[in-house]
């Protein structure tokens, strides 16, 4: 595999307090996997099924991931924006490295939380290589600074192109505590030098452990 830059993403801007989303647009600068999201929507969707029951967490910071059916273990950087509004990822020589978009709810608390991670880079897979053979039923493990682990079950697994991205659905208001893992899929265009698609993980909270 050779190494490939792509195009510079726009800003994704949104309030949790009025429920109201404006222009959202999120993506990454990618080396040949780089998670790439671009998109403009309005919040209030929500793709996970809901209705778990298992009651929300205060907000902790995330430090580690976990996707056991697919052998996917990390630890989280908490990655915002740039000053030019292009999103921070973590460093392609180190693919292995997830990051939480810490713009986003914390994993367990109310809301969608959204964990990002490189498809590969330098010519090694990352973390989430096999994130399109995850299923609906599997678990997935989030363990948080306070000591909880936030355990979701898998909902829903969807491959978007990037200019249809779904941002109502990843980053809108939920009633309940949601995770989405996200990366690139699809097709790699090495004329645009990027992939076509997004593999999004949708999922809900639906048990709370000690660590």
């Amino acid at each position: 595999m050779s190494d490939a830059s792509t195009e510079t993403p726009p800003t994704k801007e949104r309030s949790r307090t009025d429920s109201v989303t404006t222009k959202v647009g999120i993506g990454i600068v990618v080396l040949l996997a780089l998670v790439a999201l671009v998109a403009v929507g309005t919040s209030g969707g929500s793709r996970g099924g809901g209705g778990s029951g298992v009651e929300t967490l205060a907000a902790s910071t995330p430090t580690s991931v976990s996707v056991p059916s697919i052998g996917a273990q990390s630890s989280l950087l908490a990655l915002g924006q740039k000053p030019d509004g292009e999103l921070e990822v973590p460093s392609l020589q180190t693919p292995m490295q997830a990051a939480w978009y810490d713009k986003s709810p914390t994993p367990g608390s109310l809301g969608p939380a959204v964990i990002l991670g490189h498809v590969n880079g330098s010519g090694k897979p990352g973390i989430f290589y096999k994130l399109k053979d995850v299923k609906a039923g599997d678990q997935i493990m989030v363990n948080r600074q306070d000591g909880q682990t936030a355990v979701f079950t898998v909902s829903n697994v969807d491959t978007v192109p990037k200019a249809a991205f779904p941002a109502n659905m990843v980053y809108g208001d939920t009633p309940d505590a949601q995770l989405r893992l996200i990366t690139c899929g699809g097709v790699f265009d090495p004329a645009a030098r990027s992939y076509e698609a997004n593999i999004i993980v949708y999922a809900n909270l639906t048990e709370v452990r000690k660590t």
